[in-house]
């Protein structure tokens, strides 16, 4: 096990701390909290992230030993979520059902609720959820069982439009498919450009794409337009690439911690890997970015490898989409009559939920109960490895350069300027020079990843490779990149 190190922040500290004991009314405590708190800090040398880590840390479900999906699993997860999305559906309709009859007589109280399951009412909704949940086991096990008997030379591969099914159900509840031990949750694995799974021996210079929410490895070359990989390729032809498919719905720190391990298992493997570059669009950035802090927690050798890392729209301060729904999820569980309908927001996946500040860390969320995340200010920083080039790209639909509040929030239609740029006043900025920063006007978020001018800056950036900066001096003077369309239909 690597030697366990100390926190770098207050963040740390408090996200180690215990449940306080019971404290005694009678003792006061005005006088004398303030000092005692200090005396006890005073007195504390160290605390380590493996305490911090170590507890409700999702491990359990190796998502990276599993095959990938086949035509089976698709036929027997979907059969599964059919009757696991009844029972789903039947507690919301009943928990609607029950304040409509409840809350006008004064009596939606913890007692009336809890004697609720033995009425009439109550005992038939769960006649239909114990039905349902008995039929879908019964089919998914015939299918499980059907599958098992069946030549192993007869498993089919998912076609592409599943595939892109399967990914987009996987972003919307990946959590939950993984709770459930759904056929459907997908397994984080490395393809190769030929979209089988790596197995060959691989040296030199390696390209890691990581794909963003509801997407997948196919994601990089679904546009005829461009092909980032395939460029990589034609530019820089001893560099291998490739693709990673992984499970958005998952926490990002957990899917961070993954990439960490099969990063490493890679070059356990291939021991001949001279440099990793790391290139992520949206949440793949966020993935990769988690991936370093834990393979640095975990004294990895991968990560004395990385050279660069690159994101292509990545919410680094969050996403505003998923505040605004969050807050609208709020709003109407305070609302009488209402409340209960604030259950359809707890069916998003944990990843979308991590998208509301760009969370990465376990801290940021092992210690509440219930599927969030906390506050922006109280967040744990995630500092990027100093011997890492990192370069930040952000889109925005607009096509001309227009220095404007508007404009920055408007950002790419789903992240701002700012939260792509990673910056913010206080210690959750990323700091990268200026001069490795670029903004693409006239893109959208999806385009981020096709754009023609974007994958020629990214190209210019791998065959660099730092070799004309010696130093951050250069990077320091040199000002932010602003690329705009060759044609300007419209300018702001």
């Amino acid at each position: 096990m690597p030697k366990s190190k100390p926190s770098d922040t207050i963040h740390d500290l408090f996200a180690t701390t215990r449940r306080p004991p019971e404290i005694d009314p009678s003792v006061d405590f005005n006088g004398r909290f303030q000092g005692d708190v200090y005396e006890q800090l005073a007195a504390l040398d160290y605390i380590y992230l493996d305490e911090m880590t170590a507890a409700n840390v999702d491990d359990s479900y190796e998502m990276a030993t599993r095959d990938p999906i086949s035509l089976a699993d698709f036929f027997e997860g979907m059969t599964q979520l059919a009757a696991i999305g009844v029972v789903e559906i039947t507690d919301i309709v009943e928990a609607i059902h029950r304040e409509i009859l409840l809350r006008p007589l004064g009596r939606f109280n913890e007692g009336y609720l809890s004697r609720w399951s033995g009425g009439i009412t109550g005992r038939i909704y769960g006649t239909i959820r114990g039905v349902m949940t008995l039929v879908g086991n019964n089919l998914a096990s015939g299918l499980r069982l059907y599958n098992n008997v069946r030549n192993p030379k007869e498993v089919r591969r998912l076609p592409r439009s599943l595939r892109r099914l399967v990914n987009i159900l996987n972003g919307v509840m990946g959590d939950h498919l993984v709770n459930q031990d759904n056929p459907l949750a997908i397994p984080m694995v490395l393809y190769g450009s030929n979209g089988y799974p790596q197995r060959e021996a691989l040296s030199g210079r390696v390209v890691v794409l990581c794909h963003g929410l509801g997407l997948s490895h196919l994601s990089w070359q679904a546009s005829n337009i461009g092909n980032l990989g395939q460029q990589i390729v034609d530019n820089l032809p001893n560099t291998t690439v490739l693709y990673l498919n992984y499970n958005t719905g998952r926490r990002i720190s957990i899917n961070g911690r993954d990439l960490s391990k099969t990063l490493q298992d890679l070059v356990n493997n291939n021991p001949d890997i001279s440099q990793i570059d790391l290139i992520g669009h949206s949440m793949g950035g966020l993935v990769a970015r988690s991936s370093l802090f834990y393979g640095k927690e975990q004294g990895f050798s991968w990560m004395k490898r990385v050279g660069n890392l690159m994101t292509l729209g990545s919410p680094h301060q969050g996403a505003s989409l998923e505040r605004i729904g969050n807050f609208v999820q709020e709003r109407i569980s305070q609302l009488p009559f209402a409340g209960s309908l604030a259950k359809l927001g707890d069916l998003r996946s944990a990843g979308v939920i991590d998208l509301r500040h760009g969370s990465i860390r376990d801290a940021d969320w092992q210690s509440l109960e219930g599927r969030s995340v906390l506050p922006a200010d109280f967040r744990h920083p995630a500092r990027l490895p100093l011997h890492v080039r990192t370069y930040l790209i952000a889109g925005t639909l607009v096509e001309g350069h227009y220095e404007s509040k508007a404009t920055s929030l408007l950002g790419d239609s789903l992240v701002t300027i700012e939260s792509a740029l990673g910056e913010h006043e206080g210690e959750h900025a990323l700091a990268v020079p200026e001069g490795r920063k670029a903004v693409f006007y006239g893109v959208n978020h999806m385009n981020l990843m096709y754009s023609r001018r974007v994958t020629k800056q990214i190209i210019t950036w791998l065959i660099n490779n730092g070799q004309d900066e010696g130093n951050l001096g250069n990077d320091l003077l040199n000002s932010r990149i602003n690329s705009y369309p060759s044609e300007l239909n419209v300018v702001l």
